[in-house]
């Protein structure tokens, strides 16, 4: 019971420190990770796959070792590695800031906040091009910044929040599909495919409740989500955007245009494209889709060391 209490707590209040304070501005653990990862990818780096293996195995096994020694800080440092690898907050102000950007009509600062949102090229894109990029990004990062990142805390506790946001962030740097990365990526981008399937789902079926908290109907999330997810080349990103889009009555997808080239996304929900209100709508359902993950998450982390105690004794 302790254990439980102690995990759950830890996790509810890590997530109620990013949504008060946001990501550290200086010395944030992650890009310390990425930093570190980089001069990994100095000594590592081939263009096999199995190169890409061995710095997968050796960046995460690393942080797994950390997340295991610190999972004897119990409630501090559960709540601290929620509050490091969470995203939630800084999200949703993102998002909020493309919206007041682009309704002034300031087109130059909308496409220089662009970046640290996703990985389009913001030059070639248009107001209506940036309103669907950023919502797209939102409904995306909604589950690997928070969902995905509690669901592991829920499952693993500390090593399962640090070692999630390690394989996320080695995707987000290596995963790409470009001539240095194409092989030598392959194996971030897999596992961050594995890491993603059941936070994903969850985040769909959060993002159905919720969808009357901005006019829409749960019904219309699940016919977009079984209709068109499996169109997208990812078999996360298809669930969460086409989610997103129900919710809203919108359609996402189309050409899009990435540093690295262009890709024709398939067409997701019905409807019309993205506008500025409806990027503040899919805040709106980002924010009740992470808070409902925090409580589900903290539930799930209170109960499950019962569950694995019954499991031992009963077998």
């Amino acid at each position: 019971m302790h254990t439980g209490i102690s995990a759950g707590g830890g996790l509810l209040l890590g997530f109620a420190l990013d949504r008060a304070f946001g990501d550290p501005r200086r010395w944030h653990p992650v890009a310390g990770f990425g930093s570190a990862a980089s001069v990994l990818e100095s000594l590592t780096y081939a263009d096999r796959r199995m190169a890409g293996v061995v710095h997968e195995t050796v960046a995460v096994g690393a942080v797994l070792g950390l997340g295991l020694a610190a999972r004897r800080g119990g409630m501090a440092a559960t709540a601290l590695a929620t509050w490091t690898v969470l995203g939630g907050r800084s999200l949703a102000r993102a998002g909020r800031a493309m919206a007041d950007h682009l309704e002034s009509g300031d087109l130059a600062g909308a496409r220089a906040l662009l970046p640290s949102l996703c990985g389009r090229d913001p030059s070639v894109l248009d107001a209506d091009g940036l309103a669907r990029a950023a919502l797209e990004s939102i409904a995306e990062n909604t589950s690997d910044a928070t969902v995905a990142p509690l669901f592991w805390g829920a499952a693993a506790g500390v090593p399962g929040l640090l070692g999630y946001r390690a394989i996320n962030t080695l995707d987000a740097m290596i995963g790409y599909r470009n001539d240095r990365y194409h092989r030598f990526g392959w194996a971030a981008a897999r596992l961050d495919d594995v890491a993603n399937l059941a936070p994903a789902r969850l985040t769909g079926l959060l993002t159905a409740a919720c969808a009357p908290l901005v006019g829409g109907r749960p019904a219309a999330v699940v016919r977009a989500w079984r209709r068109d997810a499996a169109k997208h080349p990812s078999p996360n990103a298809g669930v969460v955007e086409a989610s997103m889009a129900g919710a809203l009555g919108i359609r996402l997808g189309g050409r899009t245009q990435y540093r690295y080239g262009t890709e024709l996304r398939p067409t997701l929900g019905d409807g019309p494209a993205p506008t500025v209100p409806d990027l503040r709508r899919a805040v709106r359902v980002s924010e009740a889709v992470q808070l409902g993950a925090a409580v589900l998450a903290a539930g799930a982390a209170f109960v499950l060391p019962s569950l694995r105690r019954r499991l031992v004794v009963s077998s």
